[in-house]
């Protein structure tokens, strides 16, 4: 299982495969900057004001929160930045500062109209209202 892992890590840096740059991470480079947007994407929910958790019943909850889906939403932008072999600077972790921030702020303010909460079976109104 981690040799499938890592071999899904390594595809495009050590391929090359669009030619951007002659640069390729360690793996460690790309965890750090996983790790960056992750805690930056927490830190800057939490301080718009984003609840750390959504409210109850969890499994029916479609409330946005500082812990899904603003992380998620960071680690799948980065994810396409460092597979297209685009780092930036600092081997990436300025471009997941950035990411981090810039999910947290598409969480809190575009989220619920690009993806709309669904109607109540019952009463036809939105579920969380």
């Amino acid at each position: 299982m981690f040799n499938y892992v890592f071999d899904t890590i390594y595809f495009a840096s050590y391929s090359n495969f669009y030619g951007l740059s002659n640069i390729s991470l360690s793996l460690g480079d790309m965890l750090f900057a996983y790790i960056v947007a992750i805690i930056c994407s927490i830190v800057v929910a939490l301080l718009l004001r984003l609840p750390l958790l959504p409210s109850k019943p969890y499994r029916y909850s479609f409330d946005v929160s500082a812990i899904y889906p603003t992380p998620i939403i960071a680690i799948g932008i980065l994810s396409i930045f460092l597979v297209l072999n685009y780092t930036f600077m600092f081997n990436g972790l300025v471009l997941a500062a950035v990411i981090g921030v810039l999910s947290a702020l598409f969480v809190k303010y575009l989220f619920d109209f690009v993806f709309p909460t669904p109607l109540d079976e019952n009463s036809g109104d939105d579920m969380n209202e």
